[in-house]
């Protein structure tokens, strides 16, 4: 293999690849499934971090927190719930802190579900960043 042939790599060729992501996402209004962040890349994978930017405005009191389901059932989460308290414009960004569980499991959930706790008007982008792992 050619040594700079970084295109013909695959994502489990890398770590922290960009898994999964939704952009505008809204937060005006609650709810279990406000949001679906597709998983593109592999069907196994280790989420690493959880990125929240590019707000339509000030975020700030936000609270959300992503799942692998779409019912709400926390045992199923994968961050914790989390004040977007950084996110406050298009320049600024948070990495949402990531649950217990998610520090050893390996996820195949083919989506994850973003959860609005408290819903604040405006929008933003949220990609998950992970390992793609084959088993």
């Amino acid at each position: 293999m050619i040594s700079n042939a970084v295109a013909t790599r695959y994502p489990n060729s890398f770590g922290n690849y960009a898994i999964a992501s939704n952009v505008a996402v809204s937060l005006s209004a609650t709810g279990n499934a406000v949001a679906v962040l597709p998983v593109t890349a592999g069907t196994n994978y280790i989420i690493r971090r959880i990125t929240v930017a590019n707000a339509s405005g000030n975020i700030g009191t936000g609270n959300v927190t992503i799942l692998t389901s779409n019912d709400g059932n926390a045992s199923n989460a994968v961050s914790n719930n989390v004040v977007l308290s950084s996110v406050t414009s298009t320049t600024t960004f948070q990495d949402i802190g990531l649950a217990t569980a998610a520090a050893t499991a390996v996820y195949s959930a083919a989506a994850l579900f973003v959860k609005v706790n408290t819903a604040v008007t405006g929008t933003c982008n949220i990609t998950v960043y992970g390992d793609v792992i084959n088993l």
